[in-house]
């Protein structure tokens, strides 16, 4: 700590909190330690007072928090994330598109496990908008030795970046709806009231929608009409749950579908089917995606769309945070649905 005449300390950071006092009005820190000191803020602190004040005194080598969250800040950000700040030590990242957080987990964890250095994020696999907050940096102390964040600044460069966002595919998409009533018109088709507006709201779009009956041939056909046309991605909704009559799961297999997993960890969604057929993906959707705001198809969904494949170990991991709680008002993706 070193004693300064406020008009000197231009530059310099505040040792201690200046208390400012408004009468029946406020009284609390107008700066707080740490502060930098700005020619701005010299009539404020003449105005409570502080002719001088005590200031820290940076020796070289030695870096301002702000300095070191900015530094940080820029190693952390991948694509498709800015930040702003700092505030208070902390700089913010914000993504700058529609789409999916994803974060190097063990890069993560390195970070905040050295000394000093913090990093917070939201869940890697979250939804995410134009300027979103998606999580934060600091350091702990006031200042920090340059050579502590040089090393961490050196991990990034090699092995990062820690979080960056997946922009959507605007996909194509191919739907076959089953079961013998929707065919029929014995029950009204809910597809394009419940899941048609998902796909929407990702900015991907339903190009064609075929209707067959609970027949395995006229299924299997459908999908193979599919793997022929000109879409991405192929839904298959009905008739996959462990009844005998319901043979979706084997028309699909008929037509040549790689299946991949069929039965998940995750409630509402056990009976979820992912596959490949020649290149594109086939999600089986089971009856839940028309009676729950979220089932694994709004975790998956997402994933997808940004272009990740899907393996079983990933699916497996979802088991822990995978229980839906059926809240009385829904918030998903701000919940631990599906956040294994």
């Amino acid at each position: 700590m070193k004693k300064i005449s406020i008009k000197d300390a231009v530059g310099m950071v505040l040792g201690h909190d200046v208390t400012q006092i408004i009468p029946g009005k406020y009284k609390g820190p107008r700066f707080k330690r740490g502060h930098r000191i700005r020619k701005e803020d010299i009539p404020d602190f003449l105005k409570i007072g502080k002719e001088h004040i005590y200031v820290m005194v940076i020796k070289p080598g030695t870096i301002h928090e702000d300095d070191a969250a900015l530094r940080l800040g820029r190693a952390f950000a991948g694509r498709h994330i800015d930040i702003s700040g700092p505030s208070e030590g902390k700089v913010t990242f914000h993504s700058t598109i529609h789409g999916v957080l994803r974060i190097h987990l063990p890069l993560l964890h390195r970070i905040n496990r050295s000394r000093n250095v913090i990093l917070s994020t939201l869940h890697r696999h979250t939804p995410c908008s134009p300027q979103m907050a998606v999580g934060a940096t600091r350091i702990i102390s006031l200042m920090a030795p340059e050579k502590q964040i040089k090393r961490v600044e050196n991990w990034c460069q090699r092995d990062g970046p820690v979080m960056e966002v997946l922009p959507y595919l605007k996909w194509n998409i191919g739907v076959v709806v089953t079961g013998s009533e929707i065919f029929h018109r014995r029950i009204k088709d809910s597809f394009d009231d419940r899941v048609g507006k998902k796909i929407l709201s990702f900015g991907s779009q339903v190009i064609k929608k075929l209707v067959v009956p609970d027949e395995v041939d006229q299924i299997s056909k459908a999908l193979s009409d599919f793997r022929e046309d000109s879409v991405d991605l192929i839904l298959v909704t009905g008739g996959l749950s462990v009844d005998p009559d319901d043979v979706t799961r084997q028309a699909i297999k008929k037509a040549g579908t790689k299946i991949i997993f069929y039965g998940t960890p995750v409630l509402p969604g056990a009976m979820f089917l992912y596959g490949i057929l020649g290149k594109k993906p086939v999600l089986g959707l089971p009856a839940c995606v028309f009676h729950h705001n979220a089932t694994l198809l709004d975790i998956v969904f997402p994933r997808i769309l940004a272009g990740e494949v899907l393996t079983r170990k990933e699916i497996s991991l979802l088991g822990h945070g995978g229980f839906c709680q059926n809240c009385d008002s829904c918030h998903f993706p701000v919940c631990p649905f599906g956040k294994g």
